[in-house]
């Protein structure tokens, strides 16, 4: 049964609103100042960019984790709870810790205006990692970089994973502008890890990494990850050492990205640290020991076997490709039923085109956030290139035991489209489960 304390709690910092977004740190600043600047007491990973961001975050804090250091990390959005945002060596935030942060956070929020829902969490989570003494923590920001709220930290690492365009209305039309936004979190003389690969991006990153005498490392240049030639195990070449048969914790070819940017950040903190503490010892042995621990739902996720179930967030285009492209390479000669919902701020269209082509069977819903898209205006754009009926169900749950009783134990399911949709459809697993 859910505390009163909690439940109250949680409606106060929702009621806040998931995009009140303020383009300015003086607010933060203020509650963090009041709260005795907890973010100070840690060291810390900043990630940034499009996608992979909680991917790559994970996968640092899972290492660092292994390594025996007390690791918080801080991600959004959540899938099923509050609580999965903030954890301290994989186990969530408590319900009473919520409050107690919460409470504490409130009460320095006293400034000339009040905080938004991402600047509260936010303000919790480093509150949370100091009260806990945790040793290292890895924040993912929440949508841009400069003006994130988490961008009011200097940590010992920067990575900002890749770029393709999202939020226009903040973060500009371009991919410079977006490099621009991205890259606002690197710090004067810290280095940073990235993958961003387009000659715009690179540039714009490449002069703000020089004009604040920071180093920059990226992917492909300075590091790389390959597949082992017959071997579902990848090799690692790094800025410092080399790993050979690693097994990589997340389906789906995209994570070797992920997965070796997270090394490249890894063996910066552990090289810079190594002659101080005996913990700062890489090994492969210990990479692997972190990577297996990984745990990051809702992106690729098997939820059955009979019928296949996949659940994968899929929440903008780039992501959509990718998921599109992993079904086709999978799913061999199963019928693909598509359970999809997707957000109003994003290029559904496209998004629609990357994903329909293998589907036999397209369920639309809709997440219960007031971002999402009607479910009758999203199939309508799909009649125009799917050949079949769209049936809508609007309540996801119901999509989804819908999906299971239309199909075969030798078909696939995959529910796609936004994290919304993906947290709602988990959240009905988990309770099948329970019952």
């Amino acid at each position: 049964m859910t505390p009163p304390a909690y439940k109250l709690c949680l409606e106060k910092i929702y009621k806040l609103g998931r995009f009140g977004i303020k383009l300015e740190l003086d607010t933060i600043s203020n509650i963090l100042s009041q709260l005795n600047t907890p973010q100070n007491n840690y060291n810390m990973v900043h990630v940034a960019g499009t996608n992979g961001k909680g991917s790559t975050a994970t996968c640092i804090a899972s290492i660092l984790g292994a390594a025996g250091f007390k690791t918080g990390i801080y991600t959004s959005p959540h899938l099923v709870r509050f609580n999965e945002r903030i954890c301290i060596n994989g186990q969530q935030i408590s319900d009473a810790d919520v409050v107690s942060a919460y409470k504490a956070v409130n009460a320095a929020d006293n400034g000339l205006r009040r905080a938004t829902f991402f600047e509260i969490v936010t303000a919790m989570s480093f509150y949370h990692f100091a009260k806990e003494q945790v040793e290292w923590a890895v924040i993912e920001t929440g949508m841009g970089g400069r003006f994130d709220a988490t961008n009011i930290i200097t940590p010992k690492v920067s990575v900002i994973t890749n770029l393709s365009i999202e939020h226009t209305d903040y973060l500009g039309h371009t991919i410079r502008d977006l490099a621009r936004e991205k890259g606002g979190i690197i710090k004067p003389r810290v280095p940073v890890v990235t993958a961003v690969s387009q000659p715009s991006g690179i540039d714009r990153l490449t002069k703000i990494a020089k004009d604040r005498g920071s180093a920059l490392y990226r992917f492909k240049k300075d590091f790389s990850i390959r597949k082992t030639p017959g071997r579902p195990t990848y090799n690692y070449k790094g800025l410092y050492q080399n790993f050979r048969g690693l097994t990589k914790p997340l389906p789906g070819e995209h994570q070797r990205e992920n997965l070796s940017l997270a090394l490249a950040a890894v063996e910066l903190i552990f090289e810079e640290n190594k002659k101080t503490d005996p913990r700062y010892q890489l090994s492969q042995k210990l990479v692997q020991k972190g990577l297996d621990r990984v745990y990051w739902p809702g992106r690729l996720e098997k939820i059955m076997d009979q019928p296949l179930v996949i659940l994968d967030g899929a929440h903008n285009l780039k992501a959509s490709v990718l998921l599109g492209k992993y079904l086709n390479r999978t799913l061999g000669d199963k019928k693909l039923t598509l359970v999809i919902g997707i957000l109003d701020d994003k290029p559904y269209e496209a998004m629609l085109s990357q994903l329909l082509p293998r589907a036999q069977r397209v369920i639309v819903t809709k997440a219960k956030i007031n971002r999402s898209i009607e479910p009758a205006v999203l199939a309508a754009s799909i009649k125009k290139i799917f050949k079949g009926e769209p049936q809508i169900i609007d309540d996801v749950k119901e999509a989804v035991s819908y999906a299971i009783s239309k199909s075969c134990n030798d078909d696939a399911i995959c529910i796609a489209g936004s994290l919304y949709v993906a947290g709602e459809a988990k959240e009905k697993f988990d309770m099948d489960f329970i019952n």
